[in-house]
């Protein structure tokens, strides 16, 4: 396995750095002289002090050599599309490219969003019907779209469960606390907390599931709900949900489902079902849609029928003509959540996913998703200094957390060593550190995109690290060795004195140390 991967090393500066001054890389049109009034009467409608006094300060770079610019840092840079990226928790499916196609379309892309609902009405229409399919997938009766993120959709829901306590049960200022587990995954009981309650912490118990006893105690009159995602963070379904559920709804609460792992169940079993009343969708997880730098992205909720009055608005509604608009008149809703409806292009991606794959499909994704993740975690747990924590003889989901505890106690490379040398091997490194409860984690989730041919790469490198860790741990302790960027002082690098953002901000610095 070893010296089989060699990342890009550029040494590429700055696109300002490469800035030669007279030098333009497009010149446009001429502009229309009416144009040019209707932006003159624009510009005197603002304020002086909104007006830019000095040009903009943009690099002038010819057009081939911005074109070579962007590709070397292009092949700098790591992607689903170059390796395995088992990122557990985090699901980095591929996209397939024609969900892309279609979200490019140009009835879709040049579509604004303040245009007149008459005037989009194939866009109303695609929003609509994947409300209902989630709703399906789901068990849910009402779906807003309108998140743009997981953690935004959590919120929201987290909201809505405040909104029916206040109108419903009358009961907003005794039900102040929200029951989370210390497995969730951190942005739980931050939403939780932003939406004004007290996160309770329930313990989990020796098989990494929901002590039923602690929840039994957490459980009463001040619990506005439970937040829980199924099958949780170790990887393993919760056997006792429906009790679960149960104890909860005795004590007057409801129950959030974070959809986080519905890749794992999606087409098998409903969150509905099981006994949720709100429940998020992350659709850069399970429905593929793109994944990370903070956007585009959606979270769309879904509600049991007795929440449905307080989704954000607008609704999307179907008139007894068959035509669609959007109802703004829902006098018990919690008001918006994203400006105008949502990030349509994501929600179009999402649409053509569902639709190419249609039930069988999305049920045979799940299966896949779990027999991969089971595969390496019967792996991996036969290799020496890993070992598999919690319910050891229960299959896994979606996902497996492995611990490199006896590794680290017997040789000193810790779980962030061996992420760091699998880099070396072509292949992102998993998830580290979480979920707390498991010393030394590895969370691992291969998706259903990946192949056999590519998991063995995988569990090989594994192997070939373990070996390395107890013949030579300081390779292991000194990876990576083949990247763009090698071994870096993760303090140094997260300290926000030290993170340049802009290269105005790196101007600035420079002039201080001149």
């Amino acid at each position: 396995m070893s010296g089989t991967f060699h990342q890009a090393s550029w040494n590429e500066p700055v696109i300002f750095e490469k800035s030669v001054e007279g030098v333009r890389s497009h010149v446009p049109p001429p502009v229309d002289p009416k144009i040019r009034d209707l932006l003159g009467s624009v510009d005197s409608l603002l304020p002086s002090e909104a007006r830019r006094s000095a040009p903009l300060n943009l690099p002038r770079t010819p057009e081939m050599q911005i074109v070579r610019h962007f590709t070397r840092l292009s092949q700098m840079n790591y992607s689903v599309t170059l390796g395995t990226y088992p990122l557990g928790s985090c699901t980095m499916k591929y996209n397939p490219l024609v969900d892309e196609i279609v979200a490019g379309m140009p009835g879709f892309a040049w579509l604004h969003p303040g245009q007149d609902p008459r005037t989009v009405q194939g866009a109303l229409e695609l929003m609509w019907e994947l409300e209902q399919w989630i709703g399906e997938i789901t068990g849910m009766d009402e779906v807003t779209l309108q998140p743009s993120a997981g953690a935004h959709g959590e919120f929201t829901g987290v909201m809505l469960i405040r909104e029916y306590h206040r109108q419903v049960t009358g009961e907003w200022d005794k039900r102040h606390e929200m029951i989370i587990p210390d497995a969730a995954h951190g942005t739980n009981p931050a939403s939780a907390t932003m939406a004004g309650y007290k996160v309770v912490v329930l313990p989990s118990n020796d098989e990494g599931l929901v002590d039923l006893d602690a929840l039994k105690e957490a459980a009463g009159p001040a619990t506005a709900g439970l937040m829980l995602t199924n099958p949780n963070t170790i990887g393993v379904f919760e056997k006792n949900i429906e009790e679960i559920t149960g104890i909860v709804h005795d004590a007057g609460g409801l129950v959030y489902y974070d959809g986080a792992n519905l890749n794992a169940i999606m087409g098998i079993v409903r969150p509905g079902d099981m006994g949720f009343d709100v429940v998020h969708v992350n659709l850069h997880k399970t429905f593929s849609t793109p994944h990370g730098g903070g956007g585009p992205g959606a979270g769309p909720v879904g509600v049991k029928r007795e929440l449905a009055d307080f989704l954000p608005v607008p609704r999307i509604v179907r008139r007894g003509d068959g035509s669609f608009d959007l109802d703004y008149d829902r006098p018990k809703s919690i008001g918006k959540v994203h400006g105008f409806y949502g990030n349509f292009g994501v929600l179009i991606r999402a649409y053509a996913y569902i639709y190419a794959l249609g039930h069988e499909g999305l049920r045979r994704a799940s299966e896949l998703a779990v027999l991969n993740a089971n595969y390496v975690a019967h792996h991996v747990k036969q290799i020496r200094g890993f070992s598999l924590p919690f319910s050891k003889d229960a299959p896994r989901m979606h996902e497996c957390v492995i611990s490199a505890k006896q590794l680290k106690e017997e040789t000193g490379v810790t779980a962030m060593n061996v992420a760091k040398r699998l880099l070396d091997f072509g292949v992102h490194a998993p998830t580290v550190y979480f979920p707390l409860i498991v010393e030394e984690a590895l969370m691992i989730e291969p998706t259903e995109s990946e192949s056999k041919e590519d998991l063995d790469r995988f569990i090989a490198a594994l192997k070939q690290i373990s070996e390395e860790a107890y013949t030579n741990p300081e390779l292991v302790k000194s990876a990576p060795h083949n990247t763009a960027v090698g071994l870096l002082d993760e303090y140094k690098a997260a300290h926000p004195t030290t993170l340049t953002l802009s290269w105005r901000m790196y101007q600035q610095r420079l002039k201080k140390t001149q």
